[in-house]
């Protein structure tokens, strides 16, 4: 596959594998962030927890759980929007439910609303025995393509 990103117009055109090679070298990648579906109904990414996401007691950064769920719902809400502009993050709102020192980790986004302005979308990510870690809320503003 080239690296040649030239021909895509918006996310809507973004399968997850591609994702994942446009990601490389990221914030998220830096994670282990893999996703696994994208449309603008959904998106949702795996990762591995390793010591390097630990705070000092040894459990999950929250900012791990942030990064995340801004990621996920920032992708999808682009994915929905398409070629009539992009997305950006306004607000995170994130839920730590439960500690996590290892494992594999799957985050899942899903609309709440997606307006002419505004989305606003929810993530919860689950842990290998599909018990709820963390949650959160982002709230998108929607900005037009400019010509």
């Amino acid at each position: 596959m080239s690296d040649d990103f030239s021909s895509i117009k918006s996310l809507a055109d973004v399968t997850p594998e591609l994702m994942n090679k446009l990601s490389e070298g990221t914030f998220t990648d830096l994670l282990g962030l893999k996703f696994t579906a994208l449309s603008g109904d959904e998106a949702a990414a795996e990762w591995v927890v390793t010591p390097q996401q630990h705070q000092p007691a040894g459990i999950v950064n929250g900012g791990v759980y942030c990064t995340v769920i801004e990621t996920l719902a920032s992708v999808a809400a682009g994915a929905w929007l398409g070629d009539r502009g992009t997305v950006v993050g306004v607000n995170n709102n994130t839920d730590f439910l439960r500690a996590v020192r290892e494992g594999k980790l799957t985050g899942v986004a899903s609309p709440i609303h997606r307006g002419r302005s505004q989305q606003l979308w929810q993530v919860v990510i689950t842990d290998e025995q599909d018990r709820t870690v963390a949650r959160g809320q982002v709230r998108l503003q929607n900005l037009n393509t400019r010509n």
